[in-house]
């Protein structure tokens, strides 16, 4: 942290008071752009967002600055106590600021999003036409629209309406985008005779369920939600590539618009509904996962203020 010298006792008391931190560290006037102190600690993760709403409130985002940083490894018989005093467990923390962050960088609509939504629907597009499980499978991992979709989870237990309303332009620019590339790309290969109408209208035992949504789409896709917030608050992001093939957003937008190019509104429709059922789904799981945390964090919380009012270091 950088903190103005006047707020330095203040800074200090509140790292010292909260449970979990250790290796306080104070240089008095190394910073220079801004001026200030610099202050350094290490915090247990559990106690991460307790100490970061103390500092918030002391104002040293604005009038200072706070980066944080994951520590890969420390050899430490203090760090080990902190650790301990902390409740609750590492991975079960969620750092709130983290996630805003995190979602606020992964729902902004750029260039590269839209490519990424384009490339994975083309991919499923190929897949969903030659029946290939594995050319489907590969499309929902390269398909980046999971960013978004946590973005307008986070934004409503947060209530950011505009982090919600940027979540929301992207799915909705992203997934247009890529469904009327595809349908070009689509009438491009069958100009090409890489693509025909027979292919989609065959029987499709191993893709035929993108555009026929059931009750097992909806569940898929609500376990598939909670799996996903689950991986982004406890900082476990290779759970991401699990969640990613789980379900079928990307390549229900490319049965869709396959099935577009061909004029096929059956199929189309149904790819649509699909599509719709699982985006809903795991936003609404995503929701759901976040108000538990955020209960589950908060009843913690109260134990590690408790902890502090009684003295503990």
């Amino acid at each position: 942290m950088i903190v103005p010298h006047e707020l330095t006792p203040a800074v200090t008391g509140l790292v010292e008071s909260t449970v979990g931190t250790t290796h306080l560290v104070v240089l008095p006037g190394a910073a220079r752009s801004p001026a200030g102190d610099v202050v350094m600690c290490d915090v247990a993760r559990e106690a991460g967002d307790e100490l970061l709403k103390g500092l918030r409130g002391l104002r040293i985002d604005r009038v200072g600055s706070i980066a944080v940083d994951d520590v890969g490894l420390s050899l430490s018989a203090r760090a080990d106590a902190a650790e301990k005093e902390a409740p609750g467990e590492p991975a079960d923390a969620v750092l709130w600021e983290q996630l805003a962050g995190a979602t606020h960088e992964e729902s902004t609509l750029s260039v590269t999003y839209v490519a990424f939504m384009v490339l994975a629907t083309m991919i499923a597009a190929c897949g969903v036409v030659l029946d290939n499980a594995i050319l489907v499978v590969g499309a929902m991992a390269v398909g980046p629209e999971f960013g978004p979709l946590a973005g307008v989870c986070t934004a409503v237990v947060r209530r950011a309406p505009r982090l919600a309303a940027r979540s929301l332009i992207a799915l909705l620019v992203g997934f247009a985008a890529a469904i009327a590339m595809t349908t070009l790309f689509s009438l491009g290969m069958d100009a090409l005779d890489l693509f025909s109408r027979a292919q989609l209208d065959a029987d499709r035992p191993n893709t035929g369920f993108i555009w026929k949504p059931d009750p097992f789409s909806f569940v898929v896709a609500l376990l598939a939600g909670a799996a996903g917030m689950l991986s982004l608050t406890s900082a476990k992001s290779g759970a991401l590539v699990g969640v990613a093939i789980s379900v079928t957003t990307v390549p229900a937008g490319a049965n869709a618009a396959v099935a577009l190019a061909y004029g096929d509104v059956g199929q189309t429709w149904g790819s649509i509904e699909q599509l719709l059922l699982n985006l809903f789904g795991i936003m609404l799981a995503g929701v759901l996962t976040l108000y538990g945390q955020k209960a589950l964090w908060r009843a913690l919380h109260g134990r590690l203020r408790r902890g502090a009012k009684a003295g503990r270091p």
